[in-house]
């Protein structure tokens, strides 16, 4: 299945348009409602709808442009899990690079030897299909941590690394939480 804007505005916003994603992914970076701590990932659920996610921070950000590291002022950096029952939305990976990425441009996601691949639309990356969440959560529950390498609008090469310590305690405990 071929990454499409009707996959997001279907099956992972469940109808809310893609500009309200953007308003509605930071309110829930944001959300009080946390219910869990699993080492380097948080839990969170939100009613209604019901929507459950882990999420995390990631432990190192290096920015570069032609080579060498620069410094540069990016909004929150995140990578999530989520679980929608209503939109039958199961382990959907986001990640948000806290600026827009290059337009065209997709995200490099470098989990121990498996690599996958994110599209990108303004500040949001996700992989192509549910399947390929899947795949992807199946190696973070292997893994140690994850790496995202992406490109920002500005031309800014930046590589963001996740610890994975946590991760499987967390996704399930969210996973459980949003069950039918």
């Amino acid at each position: 299945m071929q990454w499409t804007k009707a996959r997001l505005m279907g099956g992972l916003i469940g109808g809310i348009c893609l500009a309200g994603l953007a308003t509605t992914a930071s309110a829930q970076a944001q959300s009080t409602n946390r219910v869990a701590a699993e080492t380097d990932w948080s839990v969170f659920v939100e009613n209604e709808p019901k929507e459950c996610w882990g999420v995390s921070a990631p432990k190192e950000s290096v920015n570069t442009r032609d080579g060498r590291v620069v410094a540069v002022r990016r909004g929150e950096i995140l990578l999530f899990v989520f679980y929608r029952p209503g939109a039958e939305v199961q382990g959907q990976v986001t990640f948000t690079g806290g600026y827009p990425f290059a337009p065209g441009s997709t995200v490099n996601m470098r989990i121990g030897d498996d690599q996958f691949e994110l599209f990108t639309d303004g500040e949001w990356a996700w992989p192509a299909s549910a399947a390929d969440d899947g795949r992807i959560v199946a190696a973070m529950k292997r893994g140690a941590q994850a790496v995202l390498t992406a490109r920002s609008a500005r031309g800014t090469q930046t590589q963001d690394t996740f610890s994975l310590l946590g991760f499987t305690a967390a996704v399930e405990d969210a996973e459980a939480r949003c069950k039918g």
